[in-house]
């Protein structure tokens, strides 16, 4: 008896689930649809049926890791009520999720690195859900405001931004207990209403 096809949409996730461990493990642009196909298991012919192009093939795994990622965040986020833990909270889960020796950083921030062209559907997939994470920064910092009135809530808001970026982008070269392990404690800074940082001015 032939072995039972899998259906089309089992097919796909599953080439996408090889597709992840590849793009984020060897790079986007080292792994080729072939190697894709041939990991996954299937015809180079079925991949193409199923994504057209590579950029189709990437753009769907960053559409599959940006749902996986907003659940993520929203999930740290609602883990407290109070507007200053619930920002604390994603950074707890932050230093979580960079913890595995497996970690190399943040897998938008790796498509935006090997994917510069701002044409790519990729590159905007991954671009997308960078702006989806500033805004939730921005909602929290709001937030806050309105029990402890920040001077520029959208500095602050940045701020943070900038300290998530700064945990990915080290944890690669120094691990998750080298400059990424001080983030929690550089947010309790900014947190703390007697602390706030003035964005810089050009000629000051």
């Amino acid at each position: 008896m032939p072995p039972k096809r899998r259906p089309a949409s089992e097919t796909r996730e599953h080439v996408l689930s090889v597709a992840r461990d590849l793009f984020y493990d060897n790079g986007i642009r080292a792994t080729g649809v072939d190697t894709v196909a041939a990991a996954a298991g299937v015809a180079p012919t079925t991949l193409y049926r199923l994504f057209a192009t590579k950029d189709d093939l990437i753009a769907a795994y960053l559409d599959r890791e940006d749902q996986r990622y907003r659940e993520w965040f929203t999930a740290a986020a609602d883990s407290a009520s109070d507007p200053r833990d619930r920002i604390l909270a994603v950074f707890r889960a932050l230093a979580e999720q960079v913890r595995p020796a497996s970690c190399r950083g943040c897998p938008f921030l790796i498509a935006l690195g090997e994917l510069p062209d701002r044409d790519l559907v990729s590159h905007q997939r991954a671009v997308a859900m960078k702006t989806w994470v500033r805004a939730q920064f921005s909602a929290l910092v709001g937030e806050l405001s309105a029990r402890t009135p920040h001077p520029v809530p959208a500095a602050l808001a940045d701020q943070l931004m900038l300290i998530m970026e700064g945990v990915y982008a080290t944890v690669q070269e120094f691990g998750p207990d080298g400059p990424a392990a001080q983030a929690e404690t550089v947010v309790h800074a900014l947190l703390h209403p007697g602390n706030y940082y003035a964005p810089a001015r050009l000629g000051a």
